[in-house]
Order: C-alpha cells, then structure tokens, then sequence
C-alpha cells in the first residue's frame, strides 16, 4: 500500500453531459470532461467559452460612476490639470497604473503616477503621500487598485483641494469614500454585468471609455495584472487574458521582450503560467523590497535597452526577494523544529526581529503548504516595539473570522478567510499564539488538517494522445473559477520503475492498461521506487505533456500524486547472506517476525533487538513494514499475522536451514525396504551403523533418520540407547497417520507455494489469505 501525500476529492463528470459534447462539437473525451466538470454543459455555452473577442467585453459605461470618471479627466487633459495615478506596489498596481497612464498620455494630458512605499506608507490612500502631491500641484488623483477603503485618507486629500477617482475591485465595506467619482465592478448601486475584474481590469475599462475605444495593444499589459492578481479566468477575464497572452507572443513590446528574457522565457511560448511564474514575481519584486516605480517604467518603455537595463535590474531584486524569503524560511522552520519538534501546532505563529515585512506574506505561504496548517509570519520592529505580518490558511480556518475573535490583541488587522494581514504589539505575540492555538483545536480536526487534492478529470490510457495534448490549448487560460486540470488514472500496472537524475531522487515509470502504455516521470519521488513491488496497481494524478526528444513525440504524465490500494509484497527470497537484502527494508516502523525462535536467535546479531518478535507473542507492534524471517509451517499463521498487524508491504525473505522440496518424501518402496531389512536383522545403531546403510543404498542420512522417526511414531519400531527395534504393530496404519510425515508433507507444500514458487504466484498467494485487508 502507498498513501497519496494529499486526500484525494475526486468528483467525475457527467457521462451524459460528456457524450454530448463530444458529439455536438466534436470534441476530445478529455476537453469534454474538463468543461463538463468546470459546469459548461450546453454546447452553445462552450462554443462562447472558447471561442470569445472583442464583443465579450461589456460596454464600460455600463460601470457605475463611469460617465462622471470620464468626464472629469477630459475636462483636467483639456486644462491641462496635472493628474496623478495612484497605484499599488503589486504586479496588478503596476499594470493598472501602466494602462491608466497609457491612456491619458495617448489623449494629451500630463499625467505622472505615485505608488505608496510599502514600508514607509503601507497599503492604499496614504495622508502624508497625498499632501506631497498636492504640494506638487496635483489637481486630481486616480486611484486604481486601490481606494475604496480610504475615508479618511481620501477626506484628506479633497480637503486640500484636490479631485479624487476612485477606481477599485477590492471589497466594499460598509461606507464608501467621498470621491468625486467610484469605478467598482461590484458598486452596491451599480449593475455592471461582472464583478470579478482585476484593479487591471478596471483601469482597462476606463481606457477603453475615455479613448473610445479598445485599446488591444494593452490587453498584454492588462493580461499580466489579471493572471497576476488570482481573480477568475471567466467573463471580460477569460478575454483579456486569451487576448493578452496571444498578443504578446509576437509583441514588440519591448517591455514583454526583455522580461521574457530575464526570466528564460521562450516569448512565442508564453502562457498563464510564465506570466504567474515567471514575469509576475518580477514586477513584485521592486515593491516587496522597495520602491515598485522602476516596474511601471519598465512596462511603458519603448526603448529596448532601456527596456533590458530594468529588467535586468528587477531579475536582481526578484533573486534578492528570493534568496530572503529562503533565508527567512530556513529561520522559521528551525524554530517550528525547537519550538514544536514533531507535535504541530493547529496554527503556526512565529515571529522574528528584522524580517523584511515585503516578503512575510510569501514565507507563510511556504509554510502553510509545508505543514499545512494556518500560519502567521510576523516581523519585529525593536525601535518601535510592533510586529508587523502576514498570514495564510487552510480550507475550514476562518482567518478573518478567528482574528477577529482576538481583536483585542490587533489594533490593525484585515483580510479574509484564507489570507490576512496585522500589526500588534510584539509583547502580545506569545499571547496570539496561544489563543490561536486553542481556536484552531477547536475548529480543526484530523481531517481538516490533512491537504487535499481536488480532482475532476479521470482518464484512461487509450484516451491520451499527443495531438489532443496539444489542442489542450484551446482550452487555455487555466486559472481560478476554471482550473487547471489534475487528471487521474486508475489502477494502471506498472511495467517498469527506476530512479533517475544524478542523486537518483526522481521517479520514472511505464504503466500500462489494455496493452497501452505511458511513461511518467515524478521529480523529487524517487524514494517511491523503493515502496512499488513488481505488477503492483496504481492510481496517479498528474499533468499531461508531450515530451519530445530526437525528433519522437511521445504523451507522458508528470506526476503529482501516487496511490496504491493494494498491499505490496517484496521478493528477498533466496539471499542468505543478510548484507545483501537488509538494506532494501525500510529502517523505520518495521517489524521483523520469525515463526521459529531459533532464527529469531540467529538474526539477532544484524538488527536491533526490539524490532524481532517470535509468531505467537501478543506485543507485536502494528507497523508498516512486516518481514517474514523463516517459512511458516501454514498459512494460518501469515493470516493471523496480516490480519492482526495490517501491514502495508510484506517483505518475504522465508529463509529455511534446510530445504525439503527438492529431496521430497521417501516412497513407500523405500519405507517398506527399510522395514523389511530391519526385521530381518533385528535391530539397527542409528549412529553407528545409518552412514553404512547410507553408503549402500544411496540415500542420504537424514532420510534414514525421518523414515526411522515415521516408524517410531507409528509404532513399528522402538529405541533404547540409539538402537532400533522392530515391534509387533498392535494395527495397520497409514505412513501419514506420523507426525513426522505430516510435517514433511506441509513443509514441501509449503515451500513450494511460498519459497520455489515464481513472485506473481507468491503475491497471488498473499492476496488470497480470507483476512487480508484492502485500504
């Protein structure tokens, strides 16, 4: 058995529903059963999905406020007001300020941009920033990403005079800033038709408002802020990623050019996933560690070396944010092992002096997937005495919810149910621990606590083929609200497991089913090779690729998970010498049990002492791992053994002192020879005489011995001081009626079913034993 690393949630779609797509539109099964279980099931519906342009864009003016907005920036171009754009330090602020700009530019008017320092100013509308501005005779401001939570700032900055645009997707609380105009997909007195766009989104649809037109050439912008910010790929979203992403592998854009460069990015090839990979993190990367302008000069430069020179400069500060968030890391999980050791807690704060507040957030993440447990990562200010941090959850932990419950200690906090961000003072931090803590072993239970892999796409081999991997494109963007696929397959068969890569810690395997084959390849799960027995079932999730080498297209999987039902068994049949088979038994939860207590004996030297228990004691431990040292002398007791301990593999070495199969039993010629010449002569010294007798006819002592201990127990013969004697039988009795010779006879059997016996009908025979049980 293997357990899968994640709860596996599988949820098949439609039969039906998948039929009839495949029918009406002439699909692949795989494209069927992704939409079907992404909720497209009608074939007009998909066609949309699909195959959308400029005509799935709503009208903006459909945006609440929208005709205000525009009107008030025509009138500060017209005057040549100075306008200032303020954005936000992330990779959706730095495009929505792109395309604002962009776009009042294109119309005339004198424009700059400001971006609050994360460190200095924090998040959003900002009084200090503001005064600054108005100072350098700013007539109006254009939030976007950012502002619809700023009352008082944005009171702030109309009491100086200054007009304020608001344009935002994030929540809107119970009041609303008093700006001259609020864009907001989701305006409580609005009815725009979606309300999921990025703060990209919504600074394109005023671009698209004020110039009157789309304008395409920014989709690649805004595609960028809109796969950035993790918002769902449906609607006006789906579009300006679709668009955006076909846009800008062949853009000229020098921007989009030397960041596909820096991040080794083939620009023709560039998907979602380059963009959430690749360019994203660099356009955040100025933000966390500093100042975000040079991202937003970068994406509106049209000089190529100037374009190549930022991005060269944001490579470095991306790598800078890297090698502190691993630093930042290292420290924080050595402090989950001196704090915790292997007893986690139900939710994870930890807290250091000097860690940079711009990369917190990313620490949690990690450790949130790592022991997947909701976590806290606060940065310690000695001067001022606060903690300042950001925190991650898990499915069934209420962030916003269980924060709020310890208001009392956070003067500043906000979020919602799976991440949040807070300041409180460092002397309170133990405090949060402990009621965070208590509140998480309340709320979260085993099974809450155990990740989980959501799967909706089960597949055979006969539906995988490299042409319809490759039109898997068509169903692109992947990304929230509509998934990437995780596919699964079934109680496929192993042909062939190694390890590969130079420390031999990836997995490469062929499966099959229906005499189809498929290779897949796990990176970082070589040490699975060592838990698959040969032929074992398994069931894989994934991602499918094309893997292509000389020339040769071939399907493969690239794994993410293993699963195995069945119990393994594991040949070390026929190695005597221990050296050579006791490396290949995992060293933890593993028991090693002897039927006979004198091999328990003899094993003892190679292992330790209190991993070899004899058949029959009632303190052998459940473990995952079971040798069997000797041959029992049934089946009974295996049963009783695997029925008991539920074992996850077997490892059957049966090593015997000496093998019977081979000599088998004597036949009745031989014992009925054997008793007539001991009639004849009366009696017989074992000792002296059997190797004489040996000698004359051929037989091996040992079969002198077994005939004459037949005999004895049935009564024929007697010994007294190692000499036989003949007896009168009181009765005719049958050879096997001896405890000897029935021994001998389930010894052979034995043997034969578990020790000479090829593997697969050793395994057949395991998996037949009444008792054993399936996981």
């Amino acid at each position: 058995m293997i357990e899968s690393m994640k709860n596996w949630k599988v949820r098949r779609p439609d039969d039906k529903i998948v039929k009839t797509l495949m029918d009406d539109l002439g699909l692949p099964s795989i494209h069927a059963k992704i939409l079907a279980s992404r909720g497209l099931t009608e074939a007009k519906e998909v066609q949309s999905f699909l195959h959308m342009n400029q005509d799935s864009l709503h009208d903006p003016f459909l945006l609440y406020d929208m005709d205000k907005a525009v009107e008030r920036i025509q009138k500060a171009i017209a005057n040549q007001e100075k306008i200032v754009v303020y954005g936000d330090y992330d990779a959706d602020g730095v495009t929505s300020v792109t395309v604002m700009t962009t776009a009042i530019e294109r119309l005339g008017g004198d424009v700059a941009f400001a971006i609050p320092d994360r460190f200095k100013h924090g998040y959003g509308p900002n009084k200090e920033l503001f005064q600054e501005l108005s100072e350098a005779g700013a007539k109006l401001i254009i939030t976007v990403d950012n502002g619809i939570s700023g009352i008082e700032q944005i009171a702030f900055a109309k009491s100086l005079g200054m007009d304020i645009i608001v344009t935002d997707h994030h929540e809107i609380g119970v009041q609303l800033p008093e700006a001259d105009a609020i864009i907001h997909p989701r305006h409580p007195e609005g009815n725009y038709p979606f309300g999921e766009l990025a703060g990209v989104g919504v600074a394109f649809k005023v671009a698209t408002a004020l110039l009157g037109e789309v304008p395409v050439d920014l989709l690649e912008i805004a595609a960028i802020g809109t796969v950035a910010d993790l918002v769902p790929l449906r609607d006006e979203n789906r579009f300006i990623v679709k668009e955006g992403i076909r846009r800008m592998r062949h853009t000229g854009r020098p921007a989009i050019q030397a960041l596909s460069k820096v991040s080794s990015t083939e620009q023709a090839a560039i998907t979602e996933e380059t963009i959430g990979f690749g360019i994203g993190p660099r356009l955040n990367a100025p933000g966390r560690l500093g100042s975000a302008a040079p991202a937003v000069q970068l994406l509106k430069s049209e000089d190529m070396m100037e374009a190549s020179t930022l991005a060269e400069e944001l490579d470095a500060l991306n790598k800078e944010r890297q090698a502190l968030v691993s630093m930042i890391t290292e420290q924080a999980n050595e402090m989950m092992e001196t704090m915790y050791g292997d007893m986690l807690p139900y939710v994870i704060v930890l807290d250091g002096e000097g860690w940079n507040p711009g990369v917190v957030g990313i620490v949690a993440s990690r450790m949130t997937e790592k022991y997947y447990r909701p976590s806290i990562i606060l940065s310690v200010d000695r001067e001022t005495g606060m903690a300042k941090g950001s925190a991650r959850s898990i499915e069934g932990f209420d962030l916003y919810k269980e924060l709020s419950k310890c208001a009392d200690l956070l003067p500043h906090f906000g979020g919602h149910q799976m991440a949040a961000g807070m300041t409180l003072p460092a002397e309170d931090v133990e405090t949060l621990r402990e009621r965070l803590n208590e509140q998480g072993k309340r709320t979260l239970s085993d099974e809450l606590l155990m990740p989980k892999l959501h799967i909706d796409v089960p597949i055979k081999l006969d539906e995988i083929e490299v042409d319809i991997i490759d039109s898997m494109e068509t169903l692109r963007p992947f990304g929230m609200s509509f998934e990437k696929p995780v596919f699964l397959l079934e109680d496929v068969s192993v042909t062939s497991i190694r390890k590969i890569g130079a420390s031999k810690d990836h997995l490469k395997m062929e499966v099959e089913e229906g005499g189809l084959k498929l290779d897949a390849i796990g990176f970082g799960l070589g040490a699975l090779a060592d838990d698959m027995s040969p032929a074992v079932k398994l069931s894989l999730t994934g991602d499918l690729q094309v893997n292509e080498w000389n020339g040769r297209k071939k399907p493969q999987l690239l794994l993410g998970d293993v699963r195995c039902d069945e119990r393994q068994v594991f040949d070390l049949r026929g190695m005597r010498e221990v050296s050579r088979w006791l490396p290949a038994v995992p060293k933890k939860a593993t028991a090693f049990v002897a039927f006979y207590e004198s091999t328990a004996h003899s094993y003892q030297p190679y292992m330790p002492e209190e991993t070899i228990y004899c058949f029959g004691r009632d303190d052998i431990p459940d473990m995952d791992n079971l040798v069997l040292l000797d041959l029992p002398n049934g089946a009974e007791p295996v049963e009783t053994l695997l029925n008991e301990l539920n074992p996850k593999r077997i490892y059957a070495h049966f090593h015997v002192t000496e093998s019977k199969y081979f000599e088998g039993i004597p036949d009745r010629a031989h014992f009925g020879w054997y008793y007539s010449f001991l009639k004849k002569r009366g009696s017989l010294h074992l000792k002296e005489q059997a190797p004489q007798l040996s000698k004359h006819k051929g037989w091996k002592i040992e079969t002198i011995y077994f005939m004459t201990k037949v005999f004895f127990e049935l009564g024929f013969v007697k010994i007294e001081d190692g000499v036989v004697f003949v007896c009168e039988p009181s009765s005719k009795r049958n050879l096997n009626e001896a405890p000897a010779y029935k021994e001998r006879e389930r010894q052979i059997e034995m043997e034969r079913m578990l020790l000479y016996a090829p593997y697969m009908e050793l395994k057949r025979w395991f998996d037949s034993l009444q008792h054993v049980q399936k996981v």
